[in-house]
């Protein structure tokens, strides 16, 4: 073996003598290692956070459930993302973020397991991304775990990676999209991109592909990718516009082809596409699912609010800190506002394709144009949607964090330390104040040692580096306690229903941060009269205890509920063996208004169960003429009567028509307090069965 000659410099020795050969490890070899022993740490802490006790939350959201039991059944509905396996009718979303709890269904039989286990899945890879495309961007492994530990920890992150809603696919697939847009602008080692093409073709791809999980939500990340790669891309400028347009056919194929077979199907011989008026994809995709949710003129959907109306909760620039949104998301991004525009200046003497820069403008960016569409649309919001603002607020503190420990001599780093975790622990100690009875203790420790950890980052200039990295270990330990107790509770608690939140009940909670009980007022009514259009029932949101998935039944004895808007119906053992008598003489073996209140009767008996008017009710599907002649036809057997909706905005009456016309034709008989009309035995004109 030989040595290379190299020039000693104040060694002593002359420049000819060979230079001696280290036998310790490198720093690298000993920095991997450990970033990888973090990892590994980081990653099996949150599958534990994500994964622990998941089947207490039953059925979680009863609609998606029923649609992914469905699914595991035909593969018709599994395509078209139907509500039930005879295909009446779809859920109000595009089908991929079903698919993969279709499969596991499919796979490993129906349970709560198996539907949310891909969605626990879904959050341990996306913390996993977050953490590799912080690393590549910075070559800070701290500033990666950071990220992702930040990422693991926000309470609406731990609520939705154990939820079965589109979220948690929608999230993952757009962290990746993230990576694949800095790799497009990521130089090798001879200073040139490698087929930057064909990273931003993959990143238009995975955005199609989260289009399909969510719809036009997907969309806001792309002014952020576009300016990142036109400020930072290697290429020239028309081949960097030529690149993205590519990238835009990228999105259309993924995105567009399954909305291309949708609509050219013939409509007869396809479900109803459930969330629109007419029946078709496009008005879901650009009304009811898009544009309708920032004007809040959204068809058919229940209520309604219009610009800063009390439903959704008041609009502006205070949303995401107000009510029960806070607690959600609010806790760093304070911080991750003020540590973009630090990272903006200190690197601002870098170069144009600079990586660390062009990582700052791309969650920055993902960040305002999210945040404020959140905060100012006037249409359907809830809470947990916010959770996509959670992967640029965790880069933004891990990347805004290691160039502050990079200049941490200046004053300009002081200063950001200072005012960076200032701001956090005031945030946390007013959001922990909203709750009184969840460790009230907690918020002024936070707020006290958080003030003096800040103190001391103000003169982090002049500390010794053990002491600095001491001071900036306790402030990181202060910053992330209020979440981290957050998601702690929202991991340890159960949750059902359509609206779920994460964390404790809070002062001022309601759906989209307007009044508790829900759109409308106390009590959650949606302006309807006593008895209807309640938004909240029985097991909404958080539950006392452990919940029992609804296909095991309850005992005899125990009554049912009939379901509601946004909570499954949880029908009772008998009630559950009455619908499964003759179940194989029927197509449906029951109908009844609402999603919400179909899927827990088909998860119980898994036998598909119409759902009339879709989620809210208000589709027309089907029509009176089509139920009657289904009823005619001997294709359903019980029609299973519940509460009426609130009014809708401009929906179809159909629904009401028909619970009127059931009602005057046939009998019924009540069952653990849930009426059922069997649809086999007509009332004759004298009164009797005919």
């Amino acid at each position: 073996m030989t040595a290379t000659a190299v020039p000693a410099v104040s060694t002593g020795r002359r420049p000819t003598d060979p230079a001696p050969i280290d036998t310790a490890p490198s720093p690298a070899p000993r920095s991997g290692r450990r970033y990888r022993l973090g990892l590994v740490a980081l990653l099996a802490a949150t599958a534990v956070l994500y994964l622990w006790g998941l089947s207490e939350s039953g059925w979680a959201n009863s609609f998606y459930s029923a649609a992914a039991q469905a699914g595991s059944e035909s593969w018709t509905a599994f395509f078209f993302g139907s509500s039930d396996a005879a295909n009446s009718i779809t859920v109000d979303k595009t089908p991929l973020a079903l698919w993969p709890m279709a499969l596991a269904v499919r796979l490993f039989g129906l349970s709560s397991w198996s539907i949310l286990a891909p969605q626990a899945i879904a959050g341990v890879l996306a913390v996993w991304l977050l953490t590799a495309t912080v690393r590549r961007t910075t070559g800070s492994p701290g500033a990666a775990l950071l990220a992702g530990a930040v990422l693991a920890l926000t309470p609406v992150a731990a609520l939705m990676f154990r939820f079965n809603n589109p979220d948690a696919l929608l999230v993952l697939l757009l962290v990746a999209a993230a990576y694949a847009v800095l790799r497009a602008v990521e130089a090798g080692p001879d200073g040139t991109v490698q087929h930057p093409v064909r990273w931003l073709a993959l990143a238009g791809a995975l955005v199609g592909l989260a289009f399909l999980a969510k719809m036009l939500q997907a969309f806001l990340v792309l002014p952020a990718f576009a300016l990142v790669y036109l400020v930072a891309g290697q290429p020239r400028v028309l081949k960097r516009l030529g690149h993205l347009l590519v990238a835009f056919g990228s999105i259309v194929l993924a995105g567009g082809w399954w909305v291309a077979i949708v609509e050219l199907w013939p409509a007869s011989s396809r479900p109803y596409i459930g969330g629109s008026q007419h029946n078709s994809i496009l008005e879901l995709t650009l009304g009811y699912n898009g544009f309708g949710r920032l004007s809040g003129n959204e068809t058919g959907a229940v209520g309604g609010g219009g610009p800063g109306g009390p439903s959704w909760g008041e609009t502006g620039l205070g949303r995401l800190f107000a009510g029960e949104i806070g607690g959600q998301i609010a806790w760093l991004l304070p911080a991750a506002l003020i540590l973009l525009v630090a990272g903006l200046w200190f690197t601002r003497g870098r170069g144009r394709t600079d990586l660390t820069r062009a990582a700052l403008l791309l969650w920055g960016g993902w960040l305002l144009v999210t945040g404020l569409t959140f905060s100012l649309m006037a249409g359907i919001f809830h809470a947990y949607y916010t959770v996509a603002l959670a992967p640029a607020i965790a880069a933004l503190v891990g990347i805004g964090a290691a160039l502050v420990w990079q200049h941490r001599h200046t004053a300009e780093a002081c200063g950001v330390a200072a005012v960076s975790v200032a701001a956090t622990v005031v945030t946390a100690f007013l959001l922990l104040g909203r709750s009184t009875d969840f460790l009230p203790w907690l918020r002024w420790p936070v707020l006290v040692v958080g003030v003096l950890a800040a103190l001391v980052l103000a003169g982090l200039a002049w500390l010794p580096r053990r002491a600095a990295a001491a001071a900036a270990l306790l402030a990181l330990i202060t910053a992330l306690a209020g979440p981290t107790a957050y998601a702690v509770q929202t991991a340890a608690t159960p949750h059902i229903g359509s609206m779920p939140t994460a964390g404790p009940t809070v002062a001022g909670g309601g759906p989209g941060g307007g009044p508790a009980g829900g759109p409308g007022g106390p009590g959650g009514a949606l302006g309807a009269p006593p008895g209807q259009g309640q938004f909240a029932g029985p097991g909404q949101g958080q539950l006392p205890g452990p919940a029992q998935p609804p296909s095991q039944g309850q005992a005899p004895g125990q009554g049912g509920g009939p379901g509601g808007l946004l909570h499954g119906s949880e029908p009772s053992a008998e009630l559950t063996a009455m619908l499964e008598e003759d179940a194989e003489d029927y197509t449906w073996v029951a109908a009844a208004v609402g999603s919400n209140s179909a899927a827990g009767y088909q998860l119980a008996t898994e036998e598909p169960v119409m759902a009339i008017g879709g989620f809210n009710g208000s589709d027309p599907s089907p029509t009176l003429a089509q139920f009657q002649q289904y009823v005619e036809d001997g294709e359903i057997h019980y029609f299973i009567g519940g509460d009426g909706f609130g009014p809708s905005m401009g929906g179809s009456d159909a629904s009401s028509e028909i619970a009127a016309w059931v009602a005057e034709r046939f009998a019924s008989t009540t069952v653990d307090g849930v009426t059922v009309y069997d649809l086999t035995s007509p009332i004759s004109d004298t009164g009797g069965v005919a």
